[in-house]
């Protein structure tokens, strides 16, 4: 499982005193005003940069990272994706888990055939959107437990109920 964790990433500057404007991925934005040590993707290692959230508005973070005073130190973070370490968050609870720990996870069914493996997760409305890739076909379902009755990370491994599957599925051709 990854150690880190990517919460957000570095739109624009904002106003004049190299504050940035994120957008966030974590599942709750006011999560941003607590930490204050976000991290940042240098080829293999993540270094550690001071964060000063001021405030969450219409659904973004704005964030003076490090030492950017000014709106050109903000201009070369823009496009950076934010990290925290996994122990700075809350735990998922039953049912639920890290969609970074999701991707990745091969979908098998009755039979023992993989479907597909797990490369991405939308989240557009009250569902997720679970998008599979199998060699260049690629196929799209609702992430409900009638379809996927079980997701085991560890194993990286989502069993799929293949009937109820092609009911709700919707298949690149």
């Amino acid at each position: 499982m990854n150690e880190y964790l990517m919460i957000g990433e570095v739109l624009k500057p904002q106003g004049i005193r190299g504050e940035a404007k994120v957008k966030p991925y974590a599942a709750d934005a006011d999560d941003f005003l607590r930490w204050k040590t976000l991290y940042v993707q240098r080829d293999n290692d993540f270094e550690p940069i001071a964060a000063r959230c001021s405030r969450v508005h219409d659904g973004f973070a704005y964030i003076t990272l490090g030492a950017c005073a000014n709106p050109n130190d903000v201009e070369r973070l823009r496009g950076t994706q934010l990290y925290i370490r996994r122990e700075q968050t809350v735990q998922p609870g039953e049912d639920e888990t890290f969609i970074c720990d999701l991707i990745g996870c091969e979908a098998v069914d009755e039979n023992g055939n993989v479907l597909g493996k797990l490369t991405d997760v939308l989240q557009h409305g009250p569902v997720d959107v679970y998008v599979f890739r199998r060699n260049r076909e690629s196929f799209m379902a609702p992430a409900l437990k009638a379809v996927f009755p079980s997701v085991d990370v560890a194993q990286r491994r989502i069993d799929v109920c293949t009937e109820k599957l092609q009911e709700v599925a919707v298949f690149e051709d």
